[in-house]
């Protein structure tokens, strides 16, 4: 494990590039004109950047980034 230390400014930058890339792959995934195994590719890297993310988001914010799925739905 590395351990890094940043200002309240690099935080905020670290946090804006972050949600960017995170923004960005959503939408990549939902592009069906990628193949397959290129969303599938994209959809890993994003489950590291959303775990780097989750580390020091509020929920609030994060919950913006939970992929429809990740948490299966109670049977009615």
């Amino acid at each position: 494990m590395l351990g890094m230390l940043f200002n309240e400014k690099e935080c905020k930058e670290l946090d804006y590039v972050l949600r960017k890339e995170l923004d960005e792959m959503l939408l990549d995934m939902s592009d069906h004109r990628l193949d397959q195994e290129i969303r599938q590719a994209i959809s890993k890297r994003y489950k590291t950047v959303f775990r780097m993310y989750a580390r020091f988001a509020p929920a609030k914010e994060l919950s913006k980034y939970v992929r429809r799925g990740w948490f299966p739905q109670a049977k009615q």
